[in-house]
């Protein structure tokens, strides 16, 4: 692996109401540092972590923590990585980023940015289980190439409920949505019982979309939106 991962990074330009969003569904926040000079905020499940900026960034990004950055770099360059933004130094915080054959952005940091929250035990969500971050992607190929020379581990495709590649590590789990029912990245959950959780979140007011699959049937599958515009994809799971 070329780093352990952090965060999903994405640009919240209302923190309050995004925290208050990822709170009433029951994730907690983690203790953060003072890294950056923008307003900045961590919410977590236990195994999602979620990284909400205050400031405007390349949005979602996956975020990884790798030290001694500068070896790390080069390895990067030897597989043909371009860097789109690169920070480097003494008196800086080392950073740079890419982005993958999608378009999708990532960042590596050269040290954490927040520590994790003392949980005795996993939270619990409204979301259900979160099992990985889905990319919109209708050529697997180059995506499988790009990610297994990072350490990820590609599967063959499945069919159901919707062709999906999963991309796998030790830490965060990718998968390839080949749908054109998605258009931006998701944050995947799953839960026997989710058509139970969606009657909940009804009940408690939020709107639910149906932007997925015409093979996932809506009353037990939806997609929900943060007010910063993230979205969480609700799967229906067979057991």
């Amino acid at each position: 692996m070329f780093g352990r991962f952090l965060e999903i990074s994405v640009y919240a330009p209302e923190i309050r109401d995004s925290l208050a969003f990822y709170e009433s569904l029951g994730f907690v926040q983690a203790p953060v540092g003072e890294t950056f000079e923008h307003p900045y905020a961590v919410v977590t499940d236990g195994r999602l972590f979620l990284g909400l900026h205050g400031r405007a960034i390349p949005s979602p990004a996956l975020t990884f923590v790798m030290p001694q950055l500068m070896h790390g770099m080069e390895r990067l360059e030897q597989l043909g990585i371009e860097f789109e933004d690169l920070q480097l130094g003494n008196e800086v915080f080392n950073r740079l980023s890419f982005r993958d054959p999608s378009g999708q952005s990532v960042n590596v940091f050269e040290a954490r940015t927040f520590s994790p929250p003392p949980l005795e035990s996993q939270p619990t969500t409204t979301c259900g289980y979160f099992t990985e971050y889905g990319l919109p992607a209708r050529d697997a190929g180059p995506m499988r190439v790009f990610w297994e020379a990072l350490g990820f581990v590609a599967w063959d495709e499945q069919p159901e409920p919707f062709a999906r590649t999963a991309i796998t590590s030790d830490h965060l789990n990718l998968a390839l949505y080949r749908s054109r029912a998605f258009r931006q990245p998701v944050l995947t959950f799953e839960d026997p019982d989710m058509r139970e959780r969606l009657a909940r979140l009804k009940e408690r007011g939020w709107q639910l979309s149906d932007e997925m699959p015409d093979s996932l049937d809506e009353s037990s599958n939806a997609i929900l939106i943060a007010p910063e515009g993230t979205r969480l994809l609700l799967l229906q799971s067979a057991d």
